[in-house]
């Protein structure tokens, strides 16, 4: 399940997009402008992908059942996913159609003063959202750089709000300067042009999210400090004559599943055995909260690779 952070960010960017999408629609119609009819829908879009994202969090938060055994913790990261989806569909789609239309048919702005106090204010509910994003995401980031954390992060509702929000201040940036250069310019073509540019953007958005959603929804791994760290309890453990096997699926950012192939030493008796078993699951669980199920299969290094091969 995700952490109460996850809920904090969404929050901030749901009640940001929904003022944002009422006053972008106002502004749209009355000055007649593309883009910023484009913003209109990319926030209609955000918001609506940040239901979805609560929805998939209480999905993932219920129990396990009969039927799905180890919980539903990657409901999170399928709805996410669809997220992407929609993104590119409707948000990047509806975008470059606007963009086209307004290009085939330009019209000037009736009056471009109304477009620049909404997007002014779109840039401050949007900025304070992707701060109180970007501040949640450090916190997970450590010391490894931007695309790195975003690469080894299991949460993905934080780097997708991060994600959306930093496409809708890049979007917001395009289409105040299409509306400055068209109304400067009387080139009404341009704010069809920034239509497009911020379709484009969108899309790519909706791209990268789709391609770091995928490794989550088709199984990832804990981190290799995790793994290294589990491998360096086991290796202190008198008991173990060698380490077959760690194996490790992320079932959501906090639920973790491990399995462990052990050769215990010949000698052992049957209690000495399950007294290391019990040792191991109860200091991995206590030094590694996100590992909530833990499977410790003793076999001999030569059957495992036998069994391997």
């Amino acid at each position: 399940m995700a952490s109460s952070s996850s809920k904090k960010v969404i929050f901030a960017a749901l009640a940001g997009n929904t003022l944002i999408a009422v006053t972008k629609f106002g502004a749209a119609a009355y000055t007649g402008s593309s883009a910023m009819f484009s913003e209109a829908i990319h926030s209609v879009v955000d918001t609506g992908n940040q239901a979805l994202l609560l929805f998939g969090l209480k999905q993932a938060a219920r129990p396990a059942d009969r039927s799905h055994p180890f919980g539903y913790g990657m409901e999170l990261y399928f709805w996410t996913f669809v997220v992407a989806i929609l993104l590119f569909g409707l948000g990047a789609g509806i975008s470059i159609y606007e963009g086209i239309k307004k290009i085939q048919d330009p019209h000037p702005l009736s009056d471009p003063t109304v477009n620049y106090i909404v997007l002014g204010l779109a840039v401050v509910f949007e900025g304070v959202a992707w701060w109180i994003a970007y501040k949640e995401f450090r916190l997970s980031q450590g010391s490894h750089d931007l695309i790195s954390a975003i690469r080894r992060s299991k949460d993905p509702t934080i780097f997708t709000v991060l994600f959306e929000d930093t496409a809708a201040m890049l979007g917001l940036g395009v289409a105040l300067v299409g509306i400055y250069l068209s109304d400067t310019f009387s080139i009404p073509i341009l704010d069809g042009v920034a239509s497009i540019i911020i379709g484009v953007i969108l899309a790519a958005t909706a791209a990268l999210l789709a391609y770091e959603c995928k490794g989550l929804l088709t199984g990832e791994a804990a981190s290799e400090t995790v793994v290294s760290g589990i491998k360096w309890i086991i290796a202190e453990n008198p008991y173990v004559l060698h380490v077959n096997e760690v194996l490790t699926l992320h079932f959501g950012p906090k639920d973790v599943l491990l399995n462990i192939s052990l050769d215990f030493k010949d000698a052992l008796s049957s209690s000495q055995v399950e007294e290391a078993i019990s040792s191991f699951e109860s200091r991995i669980k206590a030094e590694y909260p996100e590992i909530t199920r833990v499977f410790i299969e003793a076999q001999s290094w030569k059957a495992h690779r036998a069994s391997a091969e």
